[in-house]
């Protein structure tokens, strides 16, 4: 056995090699209702601003080495401290994933809430949250009939376009997929920040993942496509798509995709299926917004009962 004496002599050396937190400026913060912005700051704001409050066991190596790298990932996915460095669009986009990850479990960390428990939210805390996001929602619903065609119409354009020019490829590689409309559909989800709906469609791999249970970890080969869309609402309450937004595709395939937990991302907006993302480094974003789900596979839509 070590002595304690030695032991005491590597735990006081280790303190020596503890990584420096620090603060930068805050350039600009969040603005949202007070009651909003105590519970953000109390849960969030540790690993996701230029505020983080450190506790001294937080300093403590090893411990510390641990902080600084959850700190360096939250900043990165999410500093509400440069808040201003996001378009509107973007920020509203950035509360839904937020809240989303918080109703869903995934945030905060169960590592950091374990050390930090007065950081875990109540359900009144993530009901404030999700009242605050509702409030949000942009209200494109159209009030008449020719509105309503005039957006089918725009939808249908993506269906021209596949047929006019030859498939995109994003940066990463990926080539845009034109048949995911045939494929069945596994769940759909709102977006009720911006009034958008989502279809996620899944190929004949993804399917039988699900019919089989085999989805704690999808086998190599499922792609899961999430197109976005325009809610539209008639007088009598009916919910129907309007314009086409974007489609996002997940391909599973821990070898070639291995860099991002097996998983290849890939996106293409508006009906001109414009790539999104300047270089490949844009799949560390999307990783960055998966992360939380891991236990998941990194996928956040769970099937509908097949």
């Amino acid at each position: 056995m070590i002595p304690l004496a030695i032991m005491f002599v590597l735990f006081a050396g280790l303190q020596f090699l503890s990584p420096e937190i620090t603060n930068p400026p805050v350039t600009s913060d969040l603005k949202v209702p007070h009651e909003v912005q105590t519970i953000l700051k109390n849960s969030c704001y540790d690993c996701h601003s230029n505020q983080t409050n450190l506790s001294w066991y937080d300093k403590v190596a090893p411990v510390s080495w641990l902080v600084a790298q959850h700190i360096k990932d939250g900043r990165s996915g999410l500093n509400f401290s440069n808040w201003d460095a996001l378009s509107p669009a973007d920020q509203k986009a950035k509360l839904w994933e937020s809240v989303n990850q918080v109703y869903l479990g995934a945030m905060p960390l169960g590592s950091y809430t374990l050390a930090h428990p007065k950081a875990k939210l109540s359900q009144k805390d993530i009901k404030v949250l999700k009242d605050y996001i509702w409030s949000l929602r942009i209200n494109n619903i159209p009030q008449d009939t020719a509105k309503i065609k005039e957006l089918h119409k725009q939808s249908a354009l993506v269906i021209k376009q596949e047929t006019a020019a030859k498939h995109p490829i994003t940066s990463n590689g990926i080539e845009y997929i034109a048949d995911y409309k045939n494929w069945a559909v596994v769940s759909t989800t709102q977006r009720l920040y911006n009034g958008t709906m989502r279809i996620i469609y899944g190929n004949n791999i993804a399917i039988k993942a699900i019919k089989e249970k085999n989805i704690d970890f999808w086998p190599d080969g499922s792609i899961l496509a999430k197109a976005a869309y325009d809610e539209i609402e008639d007088a009598d309450g009916n919910i129907s798509h309007g314009a086409f937004k974007q489609v996002e595709f997940m391909i599973k395939d821990h070898k070639k995709y291995k860099k991002t937990n097996g998983w290849g991302f890939a996106r293409f907006k508006t009906t001109e299926l414009v790539p999104f993302g300047k270089n490949a480094d844009f799949v560390i974003d999307c990783m960055n917004c998966h992360q939380p789900m891991k236990n998941n596979d990194y996928v956040f839509t769970l099937p509908i009962r097949q």
